[in-house]
Protein backbone atom coordinates (compact mmCIF):
# COMPACT_ATOMS: atom_id res chain seq x y z
CA UNK A 1 0.00 0.00 0.00
CA UNK A 2 1.02 3.37 -0.91
CA UNK A 3 1.95 5.11 2.30
CA UNK A 4 -0.18 8.49 0.55
CA UNK A 5 -2.68 6.42 -0.17
CA UNK A 6 -4.65 7.06 2.99
CA UNK A 7 -3.68 10.73 3.18
CA UNK A 8 -5.34 11.43 -0.31
CA UNK A 9 -8.47 12.63 1.12
CA UNK A 10 -7.86 14.73 3.76
CA UNK A 11 -5.86 17.21 1.94
CA UNK A 12 -6.59 20.72 0.23
CA UNK A 13 -6.06 20.64 -3.61
CA UNK A 14 -4.70 24.40 -4.91
CA UNK A 15 -6.89 25.05 -8.01
CA UNK A 16 -7.46 28.41 -9.97
CA UNK A 17 -10.14 29.33 -11.76
CA UNK A 18 -13.28 27.32 -10.28
CA UNK A 19 -15.32 29.57 -8.22
CA UNK A 20 -18.56 26.86 -7.98
CA UNK A 21 -16.64 23.98 -5.93
CA UNK A 22 -18.37 23.00 -2.33
CA UNK A 23 -16.07 21.26 0.49
CA UNK A 24 -16.08 20.03 3.53
CA UNK A 25 -13.63 17.94 5.99
CA UNK A 26 -11.65 16.29 3.04
CA UNK A 27 -13.03 17.32 0.29
CA UNK A 28 -12.38 21.15 0.73
CA UNK A 29 -10.31 23.43 -1.70
CA UNK A 30 -8.33 26.54 -1.51
CA UNK A 31 -8.42 29.10 -4.82
CA UNK A 32 -5.53 30.81 -4.94
CA UNK A 33 -6.47 32.34 -8.34
CA UNK A 34 -7.49 35.22 -7.21
CA UNK A 35 -4.19 36.04 -4.76
CA UNK A 36 -1.00 37.63 -5.50
CA UNK A 37 1.64 38.65 -3.43
CA UNK A 38 3.08 41.76 -2.94
CA UNK A 39 6.89 42.51 -1.51
CA UNK A 40 7.45 45.52 0.07
CA UNK A 41 10.86 46.72 0.67
CA UNK A 42 11.16 50.21 1.95
CA UNK A 43 10.03 52.88 -0.16
CA UNK A 44 9.21 50.16 -3.18
CA UNK A 45 6.44 47.78 -3.45
CA UNK A 46 6.44 45.01 -6.58
CA UNK A 47 4.54 41.86 -7.09
CA UNK A 48 6.22 38.96 -6.31
CA UNK A 49 3.89 35.42 -6.89
CA UNK A 50 6.83 33.28 -5.33
CA UNK A 51 5.31 34.31 -2.01
CA UNK A 52 2.88 32.05 -2.12
CA UNK A 53 4.46 29.32 -1.17
CA UNK A 54 7.33 31.31 0.67
CA UNK A 55 9.56 31.22 -2.29
CA UNK A 56 9.63 35.08 -3.10
CA UNK A 57 13.11 36.42 -3.66
CA UNK A 58 13.97 37.29 -0.81
CA UNK A 59 12.57 34.68 1.09
CA UNK A 60 14.58 31.74 -1.01
CA UNK A 61 17.72 30.14 1.31
CA UNK A 62 16.86 31.82 4.24
CA UNK A 63 16.47 29.36 7.61
CA UNK A 64 12.73 31.37 9.60
CA UNK A 65 12.61 31.64 13.23
CA UNK A 66 9.65 33.04 15.32
CA UNK A 67 12.59 34.34 17.67
CA UNK A 68 13.07 38.06 16.77
CA UNK A 69 16.14 38.39 18.65
CA UNK A 70 18.01 35.82 16.44
CA UNK A 71 17.60 38.20 13.75
CA UNK A 72 19.54 41.02 15.05
CA UNK A 73 20.84 42.94 11.77
CA UNK A 74 17.19 41.62 10.14
CA UNK A 75 16.22 44.25 7.33
CA UNK A 76 11.95 44.63 7.67
CA UNK A 77 9.73 43.56 4.61
CA UNK A 78 5.81 43.76 4.26
CA UNK A 79 4.19 40.94 2.54
CA UNK A 80 0.81 41.77 1.56
CA UNK A 81 -1.50 39.41 0.79
CA UNK A 82 -3.97 41.03 -2.32
CA UNK A 83 -7.47 39.62 -3.99
CA UNK A 84 -9.19 40.59 -6.36
CA UNK A 85 -12.97 40.24 -7.11
CA UNK A 86 -15.43 41.35 -10.05
CA UNK A 87 -18.58 43.52 -9.45
CA UNK A 88 -20.82 45.17 -12.27
CA UNK A 89 -18.03 48.24 -12.39
CA UNK A 90 -15.62 45.50 -13.36
CA UNK A 91 -12.38 43.77 -11.28
CA UNK A 92 -11.24 45.82 -8.05
CA UNK A 93 -8.91 44.85 -4.90
CA UNK A 94 -11.36 43.08 -3.10
CA UNK A 95 -8.82 42.31 0.08
CA UNK A 96 -5.80 43.33 1.75
CA UNK A 97 -3.49 42.37 4.47
CA UNK A 98 -0.26 42.96 5.46
CA UNK A 99 2.33 40.56 7.10
CA UNK A 100 5.92 41.37 8.58
CA UNK A 101 8.90 39.89 8.56
CA UNK A 102 12.43 40.90 8.93
CA UNK A 103 15.18 39.08 6.91
CA UNK A 104 19.29 38.97 7.10
CA UNK A 105 20.39 38.15 3.88
CA UNK A 106 24.01 37.27 5.05
CA UNK A 107 23.27 35.58 7.97
CA UNK A 108 20.61 33.51 5.91
CA UNK A 109 18.26 34.10 8.82
CA UNK A 110 14.67 35.63 9.08
CA UNK A 111 12.10 36.53 11.64
CA UNK A 112 8.30 35.74 11.11
CA UNK A 113 5.17 34.10 12.26
CA UNK A 114 4.02 31.34 9.27
CA UNK A 115 0.56 31.01 11.28
CA UNK A 116 -0.07 35.00 10.89
CA UNK A 117 1.02 35.12 7.32
CA UNK A 118 -1.30 31.72 6.54
CA UNK A 119 -4.08 33.90 8.33
CA UNK A 120 -3.79 37.10 7.02
CA UNK A 121 -4.02 35.13 3.66
CA UNK A 122 -7.12 33.85 4.88
CA UNK A 123 -8.60 37.35 5.52
CA UNK A 124 -7.26 38.93 2.53
CA UNK A 125 -9.55 35.98 0.96
CA UNK A 126 -12.10 36.77 3.10
CA UNK A 127 -11.90 40.57 1.61
CA UNK A 128 -10.82 42.11 4.14
CA UNK A 129 -8.27 45.10 4.50
CA UNK A 130 -5.90 44.95 7.23
CA UNK A 131 -3.18 47.29 6.17
CA UNK A 132 -3.06 49.84 9.87
CA UNK A 133 0.36 48.40 10.39
CA UNK A 134 2.21 49.44 7.77
CA UNK A 135 3.99 52.60 8.17
CA UNK A 136 2.93 56.04 5.97
CA UNK A 137 6.38 54.97 3.66
CA UNK A 138 4.66 51.55 3.06
CA UNK A 139 1.56 52.65 2.93
CA UNK A 140 2.48 54.85 0.15
CA UNK A 141 4.48 52.32 -1.74
CA UNK A 142 1.49 49.95 -1.90
CA UNK A 143 -1.06 52.60 -3.13
CA UNK A 144 1.47 53.34 -5.67
CA UNK A 145 1.56 49.59 -7.26
CA UNK A 146 -2.06 49.31 -6.98
CA UNK A 147 -2.70 52.72 -8.79
CA UNK A 148 -0.38 52.13 -11.38
CA UNK A 149 -0.87 48.52 -11.58
CA UNK A 150 -4.03 48.52 -13.07
CA UNK A 151 -5.86 52.07 -12.33
CA UNK A 152 -9.13 50.93 -13.21
CA UNK A 153 -8.98 48.36 -10.61
CA UNK A 154 -7.88 50.82 -8.20
CA UNK A 155 -10.91 53.44 -9.28
CA UNK A 156 -13.53 50.33 -8.98
CA UNK A 157 -12.04 49.94 -5.09
CA UNK A 158 -13.96 50.32 -2.16
CA UNK A 159 -13.54 53.14 0.16
CA UNK A 160 -12.36 51.54 3.06
CA UNK A 161 -9.20 50.19 0.96
CA UNK A 162 -8.02 54.02 -0.06
CA UNK A 163 -9.27 55.04 3.08
CA UNK A 164 -6.42 52.11 5.16
CA UNK A 165 -3.28 53.52 2.56
CA UNK A 166 -3.92 57.50 2.99
CA UNK A 167 -0.43 57.95 4.38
Amino acid sequence: MDLFDSKKNNGFTIISGKTDVHGGFGQGTLDLGAVSSVIIDGDEAYIDMGALHAKSAVEKGIKWTTNKEEVPNGKPYWLVWVTVDRNEQGAYYAGATACYMEIDREARRGYKILAEHVNRMDYSMKRRYMLDELDDKAKQALKKLLMEHNPAMWDNSPEPLKEALKA
